[in-house]
């Protein structure tokens, strides 16, 4: 809950310069109010087809182009501080004329955000999901495509316990990825969630469960 709150923020804060829109794909249809005071005024939700993961994401550009946007960003829901100019960047990389496809990579290997103006299947076929192949993949197909490729900011997504002390490390103690080039967004709601678990982590540990608590944070 917390991430999807802070990326719908991250989001809304591009939106509210004007020129794009904020929108969930979920799935599964009929559980709206799951989404019911988590979302910033304005936002839509679309309903998510069903299929392997590339043919949801392919689904979904097609089904938000339909919409009559202009373009798409999908963006993922374990990366709430990805920095917000990187969102912005990929809004005017897409505004500019001609085809393009705009990824923005994460650490592992995968990526946190895909841009395109056309929903180009290729891009989403043969894809060996969840591996570290996945963004190389990507821009092979895309160039297969004749395709140009912008590259975002490398970023990283929360999906196991490494990530997510990189995650407390950025929040709590303000400490940059080692591989960014810029700062993250601020993740609020994540960021104060974070901060009660170690509190209440130290508080159960006791004393020393609590030095020790300090000493991973270093």
């Amino acid at each position: 809950i917390c991430f999807l709150r802070d990326t719908a923020e991250n989001i809304d804060a591009v939106v509210d310069e004007g020129g794009a829109a904020g929108l969930v794909c979920y799935t599964p249809v009929g559980e709206e109010s799951v989404f019911d005071r988590l979302l910033p005024a304005g936002f839509g939700l679309i309903g998510q087809r069903e299929g392997d993961f590339g043919q949801r994401l392919l689904g979904a550009v097609e089904d938000i182009l339909a919409c009559g946007f202009g373009a798409v960003c999908l963006i993922d829901s374990d990366s709430p501080t990805v920095p917000t100019e990187a969102l912005r960047r990929a809004v005017r990389e897409l505004e500019r004329p001609g085809d393009r496809v705009v990824l923005g990579g994460s650490e592992d290997g995968g990526y946190y955000l895909i841009g395109l103006k056309r929903a180009h299947a290729g891009v989403f076929e043969g894809i060996s999901w969840s591996t570290a192949s996945v963004f190389a993949e990507t821009v092979r197909r895309a160039g297969a495509a004749g395709l140009e490729v912008v590259e975002l900011p490398l970023w990283y997504d929360v999906d196991d316990a490494a990530t997510l002390t990189l995650l407390e490390e950025e929040l709590l103690l303000d400490r940059r990825p080692a591989f960014a080039t810029t700062d993250g967004y601020d993740a609020e709601h994540t960021r104060q969630f974070l901060a009660e678990r170690m509190r209440a982590m130290e508080v159960n540990a006791g004393p020393a469960g609590a030095a020790a608590a300090r000493e991973r944070g270093r």
